[in-house]
């Protein structure tokens, strides 16, 4: 009686993490001598998962997201899940930037990570739920080998590993 094991490929971002990362870095654009008469701000929205960054300028703008992804990568939070637009101009001669938060893997990302898993050859199962995959084997180290295949690919978001069983 063989027991399958199993684990799940998730790609997720802490938004508690984003929320402090946010407020740091519009402190610290609040105190930069660069950024001084430019109303440049950083709007988070966590029910849309984006963020609206908005200055004078599209090089200010550009700065403001050169800050931010400082912030956000000192917390070790996942650059690859966060997507630019390209810099719009809004009203008053001013520019935003809406930038969107990837939570799970798409399913185009999905069906490219087990069409790769596939193409490996290993004896492990991909499915996939939702926005997650679970990858399954009748053994662990075949499982290992999968998870290090995953982690030498870059599948364009960030995948970290759960519910190994």
């Amino acid at each position: 009686m063989a027991k399958d094991f199993s684990f799940d490929v998730v790609s997720k971002v802490d938004m508690h993490a984003i929320s402090d990362c946010v407020q740091v870095a519009q402190k610290e654009i609040t105190n930069r001598y660069d950024f001084r008469g430019t109303n440049s701000t950083i709007e988070y929205d966590l029910k849309a998962e984006t963020l609206t960054l908005k200055s004078s300028d599209e090089f200010k703008v550009n700065a403001l997201k050169d800050v931010l992804d400082m912030r956000l990568a000192k917390r070790g939070i996942p650059l690859k899940n966060f997507t630019s637009e390209k810099v719009e101009s809004a009203l008053g001669g001013t520019a935003r930037m809406l930038v969107k938060i990837t939570q799970g893997i798409p399913t185009d990302k999905g069906k490219e990570i087990v069409k790769e898993i596939k193409k490996t050859g290993l004896k492990v199962q991909a499915a996939i739920q939702q926005d997650q995959l679970r990858v399954s084997s009748r053994s662990k180290d075949v499982l290992q080998e999968a998870i290090d295949f995953l982690k030498g690919k870059d599948f364009g978001v960030s995948l970290q590993f759960e519910n190994y069983r």
